[in-house]
């Protein structure tokens, strides 16, 4: 940096801004793997001459397919799903209460990650099981929106 300050006559924050900016512009275009035309209107707004709008549209054309494979190295590897067991148990009386219906839901979930297999046991009564059943098939529908599929097209 200092080397730049001294010779440009440009003060740190600015070329750390500029850097930054690059970066975010570099990753961000091939995330969503935007093609030529769409990152020349991108830069285009910026008023760049359009030497420089070219020399960042080869960088990003030479670059891209190397940055995607960095950026995905750095995403963190989620547990999948592999099996699950489940046990319904109903406490039907006790000492204290002669009656009673106190269901309990038990479930066992296999997962693999990074070739390990794991197990979590979770327990829950039968209306919660039923809210979050309700709350994962309300957000499967709305995965088959047009706006939630043009953002896993564009993700991909």
């Amino acid at each position: 940096c200092a080397f730049f300050t001294g010779k440009l006559n440009i003060g740190v924050d600015t070329v750390q801004h500029g850097v930054e900016g690059l970066t975010y512009l570099l990753t961000e275009s091939s995330k969503l793997m935007i093609s030529e035309i769409d990152f020349q209107d991108s830069i285009h707004v910026l008023g760049f001459s359009d030497e420089l709008n070219q020399l960042l549209l080869q960088l990003y054309l030479d670059n891209r397919r190397e940055i995607r494979s960095i950026l995905s190295e750095l995403v963190p590897k989620l547990p999948s799903y592999h099996s699950l067991e489940w046990r319904l148990d109903v406490q039907l009386a006790s000492r204290s209460l002669r009656q009673q219906i106190k269901p309990v839901v038990t479930l066992k979930l296999h997962l693999n990650q990074n070739e390990d297999q794991t197990a979590q046991v979770l327990q829950t009564d039968p209306s919660t099981l039923l809210h979050l059943i309700q709350q994962l098939e309300q957000a499967l529908g709305e995965m088959k929106t047009n706006h939630c599929r043009r953002i896993v097209r564009n993700m991909k």
